[in-house]
């Protein structure tokens, strides 16, 4: 029905094709009660959650929490919304949302446009959570560097209490200055006042948020193994590789790839796994969650080879459709039984024992 539908919504434009494709989702929610989704081999524990299946939504899809239920209809294992500021702002002017139909890529330059944490942080407080939620934060565009410190800690204390977990987004490269974040000092600072905040939450509540830190592919090698060391030295719970990349990998040919933006969807994906080995060699005991270029199960499976823990998509929904979701889970869950295993955490360790002689990976366990 999708590949019937997509002319259709490719005659508009995305933004408005986007905003369509939530009101529907929220909807489906209505309706269908966003059941969580069980896939037994594919039940993995991450992050201290208990997860039906390891892949996920990434940020950026339903900044604001507007279609969590419908969402989670569709299969996912876990979402992540945002990306969240402080305060509400419009993002950068429109056009800023660009199809590159032929390669399935997208180049966007949104800026953070959302409704600003409190609007979120009700919506969350209001909603039944089908399944675990991650909340991508981020620092307000006339926030000044110096002050971004106090925006995520804002975002913390008001989203931290409703989240699964926290997701601190270094790496966009629409907000002008963000990724300077990702410079050793600069990120050891913001991520001990985020764990300073954590456990004064914890103490108060009993309950300790995981905080995920999510990385940009667009690294000097030097740059990226400082980077790592602070992550390491943090003891930071997870690392999500990657975002956007400002290069133009494959579709430098195409017109539109002289927008400005970030490029995602399937030309991503070799870049994504670069970085996903990388994170994984540097930080072995921590979970990687790797987004980028996934476009179908094979593209999911070689993610997971390279060192991701968990998966999530953005892009390949927007050209294959809401099937993609069981289109991979059902991939996946055949390459599990192809070595074997009835155990995904065992099935994934098999499999990356075949292609390297690397110890087996201690951050996945089966649930």
């Amino acid at each position: 029905m999708y590949k019937a539908l997509r002319p259709w919504l490719f005659h508009a434009p995305p933004e408005a094709a986007h905003e369509a494709a939530l009101v529907a989702l929220r909807a489906l929610g209505l309706f269908a009660g966003g059941g969580r989704a069980r896939t037994p081999l594919l039940a993995v524990t991450a992050l201290g959650l208990r997860l039906g299946n390891p892949l996920g939504l990434a940020a950026g899809f339903d900044k604001n929490g507007r279609a969590i239920r419908g969402l989670a209809a569709l299969g996912f294992g876990f979402l992540e919304v945002g990306t969240v500021t402080p305060r509400a702002q419009a993002g950068n002017p429109r056009p800023r949302l660009f199809r590159l139909p032929e390669q399935r890529a997208l180049i966007n330059r949104l800026g953070f446009n959302n409704e600003g944490m409190d609007r979120l942080a009700a919506r969350l407080r209001a909603t039944r959570r089908p399944v675990p939620i991650g909340v991508n934060i981020g620092k307000n565009r006339d926030t000044p560097l110096p002050r971004a410190v106090d925006d995520y800690r804002l975002g913390f204390a008001a989203l931290a209490p409703y989240a699964d977990y926290i997701t601190v987004n270094l790496s966009s490269p629409n907000t002008p200055g963000l990724r300077a974040l990702q410079e050793p000092d600069a990120a050891r600072e913001l991520l001990g006042a985020l764990h300073e905040d954590r456990a004064a939450l914890e103490r108060r509540s009993g309950r300790r948020v995981p905080i995920a830190v999510k990385i940009a592919p667009d690294f000097a090698p030097e740059t990226l193994e400082a980077l790592l060391g602070v992550l390491g030295e943090v003891a930071c719970d997870a690392v999500i590789a990657t975002n956007t990349t400002v290069d133009r990998p494959g579709v430098g040919h195409q017109r539109t790839a002289e927008e400005q933006g970030g490029l995602s969807g399937a030309p991503l994906g070799g870049l994504a796994r670069e970085i996903i080995s990388k994170v994984f060699k540097a930080l072995p005991g921590i979970p990687i969650i790797g987004v980028g270029g996934i476009v179908n199960a094979e593209e999911a499976w070689k993610h997971l080879l390279a060192g991701a823990s968990l998966l999530q998509i953005y892009t390949g929904l927007i050209y294959e459709g809401p099937g993609l979701v069981r289109t991979i889970l059902t991939g996946l869950a055949d390459r599990v039984r192809e070595t074997g295993h009835d155990d995904f955490a065992r099935a994934l360790s098999a499999a990356r024992r075949n292609l390297s002689s690397g110890e087996e990976p201690n951050m996945l366990k089966s649930s």
